[in-house]
């Protein structure tokens, strides 16, 4: 099982930074780009570690972390923060983080301080992230970035392959285009074009065309689901 992480930050560089490397890590990112949004997101207590900026807009780092340490939410919490003075990270780990990282930063030293976190709360017991992949015969290695179907390689483009990741981490469930939309393209809304459609058919020309048994099908009205039954 992959861990969750939810990164706070509103400068979308170092929020596509991290997420990509988080990614690349076999964690399950989300993304809010201001306090309010992230304090809505780390309410539901579904994840694993959080990532907040100190320097939010519409509603500051610290008064998220207090908002949810008030509400009994105990996740663990890195700032992630360009006030670096020893009074300020005094002021973090006081207010309820758990840990406090200036930037700029080493993104392999933040990684060590999440999985550290992680394995202090037992969630996970330190295990490795998930780094396979596999529906029926179709097979990802998210190490060495290689698809495999009934042994044979598959070569994706890199959207390709993050569009096929969402799907098997969300194998034999229907994932809508909102869906697809927030989790492979970054965008919280619709841009109106056949985007989704044109990546969706090229990935299912290649993982399906030459196999008895196709495995990506559409869902006529709601989207589309990787699994062995149409």
């Amino acid at each position: 099982m992959s861990h969750k992480i939810l990164v706070v930050e509103d400068d979308a560089s170092t929020a596509d930074f991290v997420a990509t490397g988080l990614a690349e890590h076999g964690f399950v990112v989300d993304r809010a780009n201001n306090g309010r949004d992230g304090l809505f997101h780390a309410t539901d207590g579904s994840y694993d570690c959080i990532i907040l900026d100190r320097m939010l807009p519409g509603m500051d780092g610290m008064a998220v972390l207090g908002a949810l340490r008030a509400a009994g939410i105990d996740t663990p919490v890195i700032i992630l923060s360009a006030l670096g003075s020893a009074e300020d990270r005094v002021k973090g780990l006081e207010g309820g983080s758990d840990d406090y990282l200036t930037k700029p930063f080493a993104f392999a030293e933040l990684l060590a301080r999440i999985r550290l976190l992680i394995r202090r709360a037992g969630n996970g017991a330190g295990a490795a992230p998930e780094t396979r992949l596999s529906c029926a015969d179709l097979e990802m290695d998210l190490l060495s970035r290689k698809v495999k179907r009934a042994g044979q390689v598959v070569d994706l483009q890199p959207r390709e392959f993050r569009l096929l990741e969402f799907m098997l981490r969300h194998a034999d469930q229907v994932v809508t285009r909102t869906m697809l939309l927030e989790g492979v393209w970054d965008y919280h809304f619709d841009p109106g074009t056949n985007v989704i459609d044109v990546h969706v058919s090229r990935l299912r020309k290649k993982i399906d065309e030459g196999h008895a048994r196709p495995l990506l099908h559409t869902v006529r009205g709601s989207g589309y689901r990787l699994g062995q039954d149409g």
